[in-house]
C-alpha cells in the first residue's frame, strides 16, 4: 500500500540532503582535509566527522550523496589519513570514520572512479617508463607492539643544532610512539664535552617544541654515567673488556687489517688497574681506552673490538670535572635504553653496521633486549647534513651562523619562509621507508607554498635600480589613499592603503616592453594606454599614459605592477634577497674537495621600493610581492644597519626556484662566498657576509636619518635623474 503513493515519495524526498547540507560537506572536504590543511587540524577534522557519523551511514540524508564523494575523495588524497588508516585504522582515526570509508570505497561508482584514475595516469606514462616516488612507507615490520606499552627514543647530540634529518628520526619516534599510545622519551646524548654546550640543547628543546613535539620524558645520558661505567666494570670483570693504549693510528691499522692488539689478553686485574688510571686522569691513564672484547677479525668491521671508553679532561656542561672518562655513543645507547623501558629503538641506515654490536651488549651485560629498526636518512640534493661539514661554513664565514638561511637546519629552512605545518606533512608523508633516495626540494616547497599562498597577504615591490616615472593623463588630481584586500580571496586578512596619483612608478624592464598606444593593465586600478615613451639609449626613464578604465583588463597581456606617490604615505626600502645552495654538486662524496663543489656566489640582493604596509610587518611574517614571489621578513627596518626591511625570497617548488643558480645569472648583484681548503682545516675564521653588503656601500658618517638625502617621494616633484651613484651620495632618489 506504500510504494508507490504520495506518502513514499515525500518520505524519499525527505531523505535526500538539502543542497545546503551538501555546501557544506563539500566545503568541509575542501577546506578541513584539503592538502594544506596543518597536521593538528586535520586530526581535529578526523574526529569531528567520527564524532558526524557515529549514528550516521552517510553523511547527509539516507542514501549516499556528493556529500559522501566530496569527503570520501579528501581523504583518499590525504597521505596522513591513508598512512593512519593502514597502521593504526580506528585507535586514531574512530570507528565510525574507518566504517564510514569501509562502506563508501566499496560503492560501484567508488570502484569505477578508482579503475578509472588507474588506468588514465597509466595511460600517462610512456610505455616502459619506471614509476618513481619519494614517498615512503610506515611499515617497519616492528615486532612486539602491544598497545600502551611501546616506548620510542629520539636522542639527540647537543653538539649543533637540529637539521631536516632529526626533524624526520624525531617525528617518526613520535608517531610510532603515538600511534599505539606509547612513550616517548628525548635523551640528550651528552658523552662529548668538547663539543656539547647548553645552548645547543636549549636550541634543539626550542626547535622540538616547535615541531610540536613534546617527549614524555626528557632525560640525558649523562644522568647514567654512574651506570655506565659499573657496567664497563662488569664487562672488564666478565673478560669482555680490555684497556689498551695502542696508538691511534696503529689501532686504526689493526682493525682494518683484523689484527689483535698486544693488550688484547691482559689479566682481568691489569685491566681494572688501567681503568682506574683513566677514570682518575692520570698522565699515564689518558693513553689509554677501554675497547670491548668482541671479534678481531668479524667481516663486519663494526664488531672488530670497538672502543667503548676514553679519557677526556674537558669540564662537561653538566657535571663538570666530576668524570675524566666518557663512554662511546655505541656503548651507552644499548645500556640506556634498556634501562630507561626503550621497546623499539628506531634509527636511520648510518647505524646498519653497528646493529650488531648494539644487540651484542644485551647478553654481554644481561639486559633486556631493545627491538632496533632503522629507516632511511632523508638525503637532498646540493644539501650537506653532516654537522662536520656544516661546522666549517661557520667556522670559515661563509655563512652568519647555523641559522643562515643556506643551512638545512631547522633553524635554517624556517628562516627561509619554511612552515612547521609543511616540514611535519612532508615527513610524515616520506614514511619510514629503508629505500635510500636523493630528494629533490620542490616537493617541500610546493607544500609549503600550499600553506602560505591561503594566508599570505599581497604586497608590491619595484626595483629602485633604473626605476621608471609614469605621468598618468586622466589621474587624481591630489593623491589619495584606498583600502584594499590585503588577499582577494581571504578577507579575514583585512585592507593595506594603496595610494593613488598622477604621478607612480614601474619597474624598468616593464617599461622596455611597451610598445606606443599599447594598452596595459595597472594592477588593481584598470587599464592605460602607453602615450609616449623617453629613452636613454636602450634605458627608459619616463613614460606617460593615458587611464582607460573602461577597458577591458581581461584582453590586455600586459599585468603591471606599480607604485603611487603621496606626501603623506612614503613607499618603504626593501633589500630583496636570495639565495643559491652552497655546493654545485648534486650528491657529495667523500673524497670531493671544497673547491671543487663550493658555490662561488650563494648570495643574492636587489634593493628596491615596497609599498608603505610593509614597513608595518613583523620579522617573520610571509607575504607574497606581486609577480616575485613568496618572501619572509627577516629584519625590520630598524634591525637593519641601512633601515632597510629585509626580505628573503621562499622558493615555491617551481623548477626555477629550486634549480641551481651557479653560472646562470653572472650580471646579478652578487656577495661573494670564501674558500677553504679541506673539510677538516677550515679555512681564517672570517666575518660573516652582511645581506647588506650587496649593495657596496661606504660605511655610513654617522647614525642618523636613513640617507642624506633630505626629500623622499612626494615631498618635491620627482624629475629625470641625474648619473646613477652611491645610495649614500644622492640627494633625489628617482
Amino acid at each position: 500500500e506504500f510504494v508507490g503513493s504520495r506518502a513514499a515519495e515525500a518520505f524519499i524526498l525527505s531523505a535526500l540532503p538539502t543542497p545546503v547540507e551538501t555546501a557544506q560537506w563539500i566545503g568541509f572536504a575542501q577546506e578541513r582535509l584539503g592538502g594544506a590543511v596543518a597536521f593538528k587540524d586535520l586530526e581535529l577534522a578526523f574526529s569531528e566527522l567520527d564524532q558526524h557519523l557515529q549514528m550516521r551511514s552517510y553523511a547527509s540524508g539516507y542514501a549516499v550523496s556528493v556529500a559522501d564523494a566530496a569527503l570520501w575523495g579528501a581523504l583518499r588524497a590525504s597521505a596522513i589519513f591513508q598512512r593512519n588508516l593502514k597502521i593504526a585504522g580506528q585507535q586514531v582515526l574512530g570507528p565510525a570514520l574507518t566504517r564510514w570509508y569501509a562502506h563508501i570505497s566499496a560503492q560501484p561508482f567508488v570502484e569505477r572512479l578508482v579503475a578509472a584514475a588507474a588506468n588514465a595516469q597509466t595511460a600517462a606514462k610512456p610505455s616502459g617508463a619506471k614509476v618513481t616516488t619519494d614517498q615512503g612507507s610506515f611499515d617497519l615490520g616492528l615486532e612486539g607492539v602491544e598497545d600502551g606499552k611501546v616506548v620510542t627514543r629520539f636522542p639527540p647530540e647537543p653538539s649543533g643544532y637540529l637539521h631536516i634529518g632529526h626533524a624526520k628520526a624525531a617525528l617518526l619516534n613520535e608517531y610510532f610512539a603515538r600511534s599505539h599510545n606509547g612513550k616517548l622519551i628525548v635523551r640528550f646524548d651528552d658523552t662529548n664535552p668538547n663539543k656539547e654546550k647548553a645552548e645547543f640543547e636549549e636550541s634543539i628543546t626550542e626547535d622540538l617544541r616547535l615541531l610540536g613535539i613534546h617527549g614524555d620524558v626528557v632525560t640525558h645520558t649523562s644522568d647514567h654515567f654512574q651506570t655506565i661505567y659499573e657496567y664497563a666494570l662488569k664487562m672488564i670483570n666478565k673478560g669482555l673488556a680490555y684497556a689498551d693504549d695502542t696508538p691511534h693510528e696503529t689501532m686504526k691499522e689493526e682493525r682494518m687489517n683484523g689484527i689483535a692488539s698486544q693488550r688484547r689478553d691482559q689479566s682481568v686485574e691489569e685491566n681494572l688497574q688501567r681503568f682506574e688510571l683513566m677514570r682518575q686522569g692520570t698522565e699515564e691513564g689518558l693513553t689509554w681506552c677501554l675497547r670491548a672484547k668482541m671479534s678481531v677479525d668479524n667481516p663486519n668491521k663494526a664488531m672488530r673490538d670497538p672502543v667503548i671508553f676514553r679519557c677526556n679532561l674537558t669540564p662537561h656542561h653538566r657535571t663538570g670535572t666530576l668524570w675524566k672518562i666518557y663512554p662511546t655513543y655505541d656503548f651507552c645507547c644499548p645500556i640506556v635504553d634498556s634501562i630507561e623501558g626503550v621497546t623499539h629503538a628506531l634509527r636511520s641506515m648510518e647505524y646498519r653496521d653497528r646493529n650488531p654490536q648494539y644487540e651484542w651488549f644485551f647478553p654481554a651485560l644481561e639486559l633486556r633486549p631493545v627491538a632496533i629498526k632503522d629507516f632511511s636518512r632523508m638525503n637532498f640534493v646540493y644539501t650537506l647534513l653532516s654537522k662536520r661539514k656544516l661546522q666549517w661554513f661557520v667556522d670559515s664565514g661563509i655563512v652568519g651562523g647555523w641559522d643562515d638561511p643556506r643551512f638545512p637546519t631547522v633553524r635554517g629552512i624556517r628562516r627561509r619562509g619554511m612552515t612547521i605545518d609543511a616540514l611535519r606533512q612532508y615527513v610524515l608523508m616520506q614514511g619510514a621507508s629503508q629505500k635510500n633516495m636523493l630528494l629533490e626540494w620542490d616537493k617541500i616547497w610546493a607544500l609549503n607554498k600550499k600553506i602560505i599562498d591561503p594566508v599570505a597577504p599581497r604586497h608590491t615591490a619595484l626595483l629602485k635600480k633604473e626605476l621608471v616615472p609614469v605621468t598618468v593623463v586622466g589621474g587624481p588630481d591630489v593623491p589619495f589613499t584606498k583600502d584594499q584586500p590585503r588577499h582577494k580571496k581571504n578577507p579575514e586578512l583585512g585592507t593595506k592603503q594603496t595610494v593613488f596619483s598622477s604621478l607612480v612608478f614601474v619597474d624598468q624592464a616593464d617599461a622596455a616592453s611597451f610598445a606606443h598606444n599599447e594598452e596595459v593593465t595597472l594592477m588593481d586600478w584598470g587599464n592605460a594606454i602607453v602615450q609616449d615613451i623617453v629613452r636613454t639609449g636602450d634605458v627608459v626613464t619616463a613614460l606617460t599614459v593615458q587611464l582607460h578604465l573602461e577597458g577591458d583588463v581581461k584582453a590586455t597581456k600586459k599585468k603591471i605592477t606599480w607604485l603611487g606617490q603621496d606626501p603623506n604615505v612614503h613607499p618603504v626600502e626593501a633589500l630583496l634577497v636570495d639565495y643559491d645552495y652552497l655546493i654545485t654538486k648534486k650528491k657529495i662524496e667523500e673524497n670531493d674537495s671544497i673547491e671543487d663543489i663550493l658555490t662561488p656566489v650563494s648570495e643574492f640582493a636587489d634593493t628596491a621600493i615596497v609599498d608603505a604596509n610593509v614597513g608595518l610587518l613583523a620579522k617573520g611574517a610571509i607575504i607574497q610581492l606581486e609577480r616575485r614571489g613568496y618572501y619572509i621578513v627577516d629584519k625590520e627596518a630598524a634591525q637593519s644597519e641601512l633601515g632597510l626591511v629585509t626580505l628573503i625570497n621562499i622558493p615555491d617548488g617551481k623548477a626555477a626556484s629550486t634549480a641551481s643558480k651557479h653560472k646562470e645569472d653572472p650580471n646579478a648583484t652578487k656577495i661573494k662566498s670564501g674558500k677553504g681548503n679541506s673539510w677538516d682545516k677550515p679555512s681564517a675564521k672570517a666575518k660573516a657576509v652582511h645581506p647588506d653588503a650587496a649593495l657596496s656601500l661606504p660605511e655610513p658618517k654617522d647614525t642618523c636619518n636613513m640617507y642624506e638625502s633630505k626629500h623622499m617621494y612626494g615631498d618635491v616633484a620627482v624629475g629625470k635623474p641625474k648619473d646613477i651613484t652611491s645610495m649614500y651620495e644622492t640627494h633625489k632618489y628617482y
